[in-house]
């Protein structure tokens, strides 16, 4: 098994990035229902709601603002405040790269960099074709194998810039084309 080797990690919104907004409210309504008058309903709400979308449209704040009968501010609140949520859509596989102390003295800045301009996006961002987002980490736990890179629960160590492309292309690959890729 090589560093660079490919793991299956299915996304905790599964095949529902492709689910629209209104399509969602009826069950987001529901949701709320079971919630409704009970203390603390907000951040299940939300996490429900995140869950069947990926994210947390702008809309879906108002909507869910209005049923629970709390400030719109203060659903923006909590979205903002907890680093789980997130309002704009999230790829297929997170790529985090750490930026903790070790990570960031041995490279992990010019790692960063690297996945940036060869996914074209910038941290918080998700790539056009949803495949990927990209976001900052702390600590991994393995600083004196830096600079790490995650991607989605896989743990890449001693990440070099000049290895990044060979670090992304087997999350590039579909199942099916990786088989047929291995064959030919």
């Amino acid at each position: 098994m090589t560093q660079y080797a490919h793991a299956e990690h299915k996304n905790s919104a599964g095949s529902c990035h492709e689910t629209g907004v209104q399509d969602v409210i009826p069950i987001i309504d529901d949701i709320i229902g079971r919630y409704r008058g009970t203390r603390g309903a907000l951040i299940p709400v939300l996490q429900s709601a995140q869950n069947l979308l990926g994210y947390l449209p702008k809309e879906v704040l108002i909507h869910i603002s209005d049923q629970l009968d709390i400030p719109y501010s203060e659903v923006a609140g909590v979205v903002t405040f907890y680093s789980f949520f997130t309002t704009v859509p999230r790829g297929k596989h997170t790529v985090r790269v750490c930026l903790g102390t070790a990570c960031y003295v041995r490279g992990g800045k010019e790692v960063l960099d690297a996945i940036s301009k060869e996914l074209r996006i910038e941290v918080e961002q998700t790539t056009e074709d949803r495949l990927f987002s990209l976001e900052i980490g702390r600590c991994f736990g393995a600083c004196g194998l830096a600079p790490v890179v995650m991607i989605d629960e896989t743990v890449f160590q001693r990440v070099k810039p000049s290895r990044i492309r060979a670090l992304l292309d087997p999350y590039r690959i579909g199942p099916d084309q990786e088989a047929d890729h291995e064959t030919n």
